[in-house]
């Protein structure tokens, strides 16, 4: 049986067009300054394919745009395995590095950094460095940085979109070996109800081409 969720925020979810959808976030964004956005949402989602769209949408209307996935900043297998490729507890607090990317994308976008962030810090297939070089960033440049369970994580960032996936469709959308990967995402999606970091963006994702927003 389907729970009910738990929406962050209040209010009735209105319909509307993906197209419109990332037109607001983008002019969300201020003209001239940079902007740190984040897309989170389990990958059954596709959060990173949404930041694409997003990224190139922003492009098409003279802003620089760039997507960072979380899966490049996945730890080392060592650490993730470590209690098994399956543990959901290590999925929640160790599978991705915040800190990395807070140090490598986040901090160096905010005022005082170098300017410079880095795209792809961890190639996840071969478990090992993705050796990319760092990007100067544009005086008006947008980072969408996408994947799970990236809210309540303390990122300082400018605009946050939550792509919100009812159970159902969260259980049928993910690939059958990564199932195990649901129950710690609904236990993420129930700790938002009661975290202070809501998103600026909230979305009912469940049908991706008919989604209905809900803003804070």
């Amino acid at each position: 049986m389907d729970r009910p969720g738990k929406m962050v925020g209040v209010g009735q979810p209105v319909p509307i067009f993906p197209e419109l959808l990332m037109g607001s976030i983008v002019d969300s964004c201020p003209a001239g300054d940079r902007s740190i956005v984040l897309v989170d949402g389990a990958d059954a989602a596709r959060p990173v394919e949404f930041a694409t769209r997003t990224a190139e949408h922003a492009r098409s209307r003279g802003r620089a745009a760039a997507v960072v996935d979380l899966h490049d900043y996945v730890r080392p297998a060592s650490i993730r395995f470590e209690y098994s490729r399956t543990d959901e507890l290590s999925y929640r607090t160790l599978w991705f590095d915040y800190e990395a990317l807070v140090r490598e994308v986040v901090a160096p976008l905010r005022d005082g950094g170098s300017g410079h962030f880095l795209p792809r810090l961890w190639n996840e297939s071969t478990d090992r460095s993705a050796r990319a070089r760092s990007v100067e960033a544009a005086p008006d440049q947008i980072v969408l940085i996408a994947g799970p369970m990236l809210l309540g994580r303390g990122l300082k960032v400018d605009l946050s979109v939550h792509l919100r996936l009812s159970e159902k469709a969260l259980r049928r959308r993910t690939d059958p070996a990564d199932l195990w990967t649901c129950p710690p995402l609904l236990e993420y999606y129930d700790s938002l109800a009661n975290s202070a970091e809501r998103p600026d963006f909230l979305v009912r994702w469940d049908h991706p081409d008919r989604p209905a927003l809900e803003r804070r």
